[in-house]
């Protein structure tokens, strides 16, 4: 995704995507809804609100149409405002006309997902938001995800703003530091890469020292990641390369610190912390 639109049509039937959902509703439909199917007997035409009760970035409205979807498959669920759109608390995000009974134990399950995603995608424009103007580095999320989450969390993460890394261990190749530490030459892992991939995807590898920096640019990688460098160091990498690879920060990056790190020239600033460490803002469903 990178940071395009993400095509929602597409995700909503990703096997992933449809195991995961099919999971969450199942694990909270179980043998049926207790309090709902006591209290209701018949069918009964709805209304409500989905409302964004603290700031955040909008991101996931048309999965959580899919979950609707699949409760009550006559239910309408309208949009407010487009994903990707910072919004102030209290704004209507998305209105809905479903069953009562459907919407009822739809509701906990859409908003699960709905928050996440959310979170993550205001937590990646908030990273995007600190990037001083006229810097070259742009901002990548990781695969630290949550399990069964990897497209979803990469979805938002581009949704608000920043870019994807690889999916997983089969779209790229990453020498990190147990890779080497095992073959006990950075040298030697890099060059059997290359050899085995012949081009197909870069070559990423990971560095702790400006040693380590200079044998990869020796050895021809496409990309360094420096890992838990200071921004001293940082710069000191980004005069070594001298434009002749691309330099990823990483480690110990914060919000706070992304403006001082992309001022040291670096081409990417990942951060684990888009997808492992996300803050849910308060989404709630109020019926009219």
């Amino acid at each position: 995704m990178s940071g395009d639109r993400v095509d929602w049509d597409a995700l909503c039937q990703h096997r992933e995507v449809e195991q995961l959902t099919n999971l969450a509703i199942a694990e909270d439909l179980g043998t049926g809804d207790l309090t709902t199917d006591a209290i209701f007997s018949e069918s009964r035409i709805v209304e409500g609100r989905i409302v964004a009760r603290t700031p955040t970035v909008v991101c996931g409205i048309p999965l959580i149409k899919h979950i609707l979807l699949s409760f009550d498959a006559e239910a309408m669920l309208e949009q407010s405002v487009p994903e990707g759109s910072l919004v102030k608390a209290g704004t209507t995000i998305a209105t809905i006309k479903a069953d009562v009974r459907a919407l009822l134990k739809a509701e906990r399950c859409m908003l699960n997902f709905l928050m996440r995603l959310c979170g993550i995608a205001y937590g990646a424009h908030q990273v995007v938001a600190a990037l001083p103007i006229g810097v070259r580095a742009e901002i990548y999320d990781t695969r630290k995800t949550m399990p069964g989450w990897r497209q979803l969390d990469k979805a938002a993460v581009a949704t608000g703003g920043a870019r994807n890394h690889r999916f997983g261990l089969y779209d790229a190749v990453l020498i990190k530091d147990n890779h080497i530490a095992a073959a006990q030459s950075l040298t030697d892992a890099v060059k059997k890469a290359q050899q085995y991939t012949k081009g197909r995807v870069p070559i990423e590898v990971e560095v702790d020292t400006l040693g380590q920096l200079d044998e990869a640019i020796a050895a021809k990688a496409d990309i360094v990641l420096i890992d838990n460098f200071s921004e001293t160091d940082m710069k000191t990498a980004v005069e070594r390369a001298g434009g002749r690879l691309i330099l990823e920060a990483s480690g110990g990056v914060t919000c706070e610190r992304i403006a001082a790190i992309a001022r040291t020239g670096v081409d990417r600033i990942s951060l684990g912390s888009l997808t492992h460490s996300v803050i849910p803002p308060d989404i709630g469903l109020d019926m009219d």
